[in-house]
């Protein structure tokens, strides 16, 4: 009875904390995303220097025969994480399973659009 009663009560209390839980997303669903994006830069800046004053732009890898052309995602596979520091001209191509930067590049986003 004391183990039935115990896993009721242990039930209830995840029961409540997953209600609050969804109750918040469904608020604000943003904020996952920010927390995601928050966590993420947090791993990367542990491994290298990132630019503090931007944020960056985040894309997921999903298919990485579509880019095997491309240089900088020679090595990239599926779920690899690319932060996109346009202001800097930086790119990152992170590998979240292993924790560890893959490749890093220099790009110009828009460079070329300013001076003409």
């Amino acid at each position: 009875m004391v183990i039935l009663g115990s896993l009721l009560i242990f039930s209830s209390i995840a029961n409540i904390a997953f209600y609050h839980k969804l109750s918040s997303l469904k608020e604000n669903p943003q904020q996952v995303v920010q927390e995601q994006t928050d966590n993420l830069i947090k791993k990367v800046s542990k491994l290298m220097n990132l630019p503090p004053d931007e944020e960056p732009t985040i894309a997921t890898v999903s298919d990485p025969e579509l880019l095997k052309d491309q240089p900088f995602f020679a090595k990239a596979e599926k779920g690899f994480k690319v932060l996109i520091y346009a202001n800097a001209g930086k790119s990152v191509l992170y590998d979240p399973f292993e924790n560890k930067i893959v490749e890093v590049a220099s790009i110009n986003v828009g460079k070329e659009a300013d001076k003409k």
